[in-house]
C-alpha cells in the first residue's frame, strides 16, 4: 500500500495566490478578497463562414448550423478555444463523415493570450483591481469541398 501523502509545507498558505507585477516582482494575495472576471477572447475577423464553437450551445445545434453554412458556402472555418477544442474537432469529423468523405479538413492550432480581471470584493479594504494574462490553446479547422 502507498503511504499517505505528507501535508503541504506550512510556509505556503493554501489560500494565497502569487501574481507577477509589471516591475518584475511578485504579489501575494488572498483569492477570497478578489472576484475573477474572465474577459472575452479577442476574436478573429468574423466572416459569414466562420463558426465559433463553445461548450454552452447544444452540440446538435452547432452541427446543424455548420451543415447549413456548408450548403451556402464551399468552405467554412470552425474555431474552438480551450475546452471547446474537442467539440470543434468532433463537429468537423461529423461533417466529413456525413458527406461520405466529400469534405476535406485542414486544421491549424494556435495559442491565444487571454486577460483576466481580478476585482476586489470590498473596494474600501482591498487594493486596486488587477489584471493577469494567461495562454490558452485554440484550433481553427477549415472544412471545404476540394476543387474538382
Amino acid at each position: 500500500m502507498a503511504e499517505p501523502r505528507s501535508p503541504v509545507s506550512a510556509s505556503v498558505p493554501h489560500n494565497s495566490m502569487v501574481l507577477p507585477t509589471p516591475e518584475g516582482s511578485t504579489l501575494e494575495m488572498d483569492p477570497m478578497e478578489y472576484t475573477l472576471r474572465k474577459r472575452l477572447p479577442r476574436k478573429l475577423p468574423k466572416r459569414r463562414n466562420d463558426v465559433y464553437v463553445n461548450m454552452k450551445t447544444d452540440f446538435k445545434a452547432q452541427l446543424a448550423r455548420c451543415q447549413k453554412l456548408l450548403d451556402a458556402h464551399r468552405e467554412i472555418c470552425i474555431h474552438g478555444l480551450g475546452l471547446a477544442i474537442n467539440r470543434a474537432i468532433n463537429i468537423a469529423l461529423q461533417l466529413q463523415t456525413s458527406s461520405q468523405g466529400a469534405l476535406q479538413l485542414a486544421a491549424n492550432t494556435s495559442t491565444v493570450e487571454l486577460i483576466d480581471d481580478l476585482e476586489p470584493e470590498d473596494p474600501d479594504e482591498a487594493g486596486e483591481p488587477l489584471t493577469r494574462t494567461r495562454n490558452n490553446s485554440a484550433i481553427h479547422i477549415k472544412v471545404f469541398y476540394p476543387k474538382p
